[in-house]
């Protein structure tokens, strides 16, 4: 690449804000978490769903020991790609246990009850194979006994997937809306202008769960609720930039030319403007996670036992005021730090274009 290149100086200026290059160097950490998914999450069941209720709300750093009760040979074993998308059911279940006696074919073990309490011990068939087994839980469990940290993981993909997805649809429909709506004028202007201003006036939030109602719940409906929420800042930032391009000398080259209307606009104006959409796409991306989350806590969006991180604080928001609040803060963490990420990522954009002020027409 040229050294003088617009772009390499694009990319040295962005360089130089150590706080935004550090929101992209984040951001990039949580995109390869969220594409391994179940190969570095401790349970990789389907959406690590194993459920202990023995052991539910337990701190940060506990093991426990499991007895292997019973094994399925029956359960598929999936190759690693399959593996990394959609986990692997376990071929057996498990009891936490506080002792292990092996006598004969049989096993004696006393199941884990809790901390100050000890149970009976039961004997249970010997089964084949490895027989028991220590898992460490490093962020501990949550109410129903699953692993947080392997739901915290998963979670990533849940809010990386609709922000992406929501950006892709708001960028869509608000660069063509706002190209339109630039480059007539008239009453063509006037009628889009009109229909933004009216999505502008709603609340965003209240906008989604209307869309949402109309669509129903569920993973994909929140990527159309989202991105159909999130477009009007696209287009009133492309409508402003298009009316201020299309006078200028190059346009009026092409259009002398005999070029249509569509690629002047997609061949000589939008890339222009490049910069100014990639740093409102970058803002829309953290708004768009925000909307999931808050989705997901009223019960709109991920639907249970897919883990997202505004479930999550939804189920345990009442630990807050006891001795278990990291359970909701954890989730909140990861929430703040995503969202800050796609800001400070979005800052460094709009310093590396020197896009100081845009003149958004109304």
């Amino acid at each position: 690449m040229n050294n003088n290149s617009p772009s390499k100086k694009i990319w040295n200026r962005f360089k130089r804000n150590k706080l935004a290059f550090g929101g992209l160097i984040f951001i990039l950490l949580l995109m390869v978490m969220g594409i391994l998914g179940y190969l570095i999450t401790p349970d990789q069941t389907p959406y690590a769903n194993t459920m202990h209720l023995q052991i539910t709300n337990k701190k940060p750093g506990r093991s426990f020991n499991f007895l292997i009760i019973s094994r399925n040979n029956s359960i598929k074993k999936v190759n690693v790609f399959e593996k990394m998308l959609y986990g692997q059911e376990a071929n057996f279940k498990s009891i936490p246990i506080t002792s292990y006696r092996p006598v004969g074919n049989k096993v004696y073990a006393r199941e884990y009850i809790g901390d100050d309490e000890q149970a009976e011990e039961i004997a249970y068939p010997l089964v084949s194979g490895a027989n028991r087994y220590t898992q460490a839980f490093y962020l501990g469990t949550d109410i129903y006994g699953r692993d947080l940290l392997s739901r915290l993981i998963l979670g990533i993909r849940v809010s990386l997937s609709v922000g992406l997805m929501a950006v892709l649809i708001s960028l869509c429909i608000g660069v063509s809306l706002g190209a339109i709506a630039g480059y007539f004028g008239g009453k063509t202007d006037a009628s889009i202008s009109w229909f933004m201003n009216v999505i502008w006036a709603l609340p965003s939030l209240l906008l989604v769960i209307a869309i949402s109602f109309a669509l129903g719940k569920g993973f994909w409906q929140i990527f159309i609720a989202v991105g159909l929420s999130t477009w009007v800042d696209v287009a009133r930032l492309v409508r402003g930039q298009v009316m201020a391009l299309k006078e200028v000398e190059f346009v009026e080259a092409a259009k002398a030319l005999g070029f249509s209307t569509s690629r002047t606009i997609a061949k000589h104006i939008l890339p222009n403007i490049a910069g100014p959409i990639l740093v409102v796409a970058s803002a829309n991306f953290a708004s768009a996670i925000l909307l999931e989350t808050g989705l997901s806590f009223l019960g709109f969006g991920a639907q249970p036992p897919m883990p997202s991180w505004g479930t999550m604080i939804k189920e345990h928001y009442g630990y807050i005021i006891m001795d278990a609040a990291y359970l909701a803060i954890l989730p909140g963490l990861a929430i703040m730090l995503t969202v800050y990420a796609f800001n400070l990522l979005a800052i460094g954009l709009r310093d590396a274009f020197d896009v100081k002020g845009q003149n958004v027409s109304v």
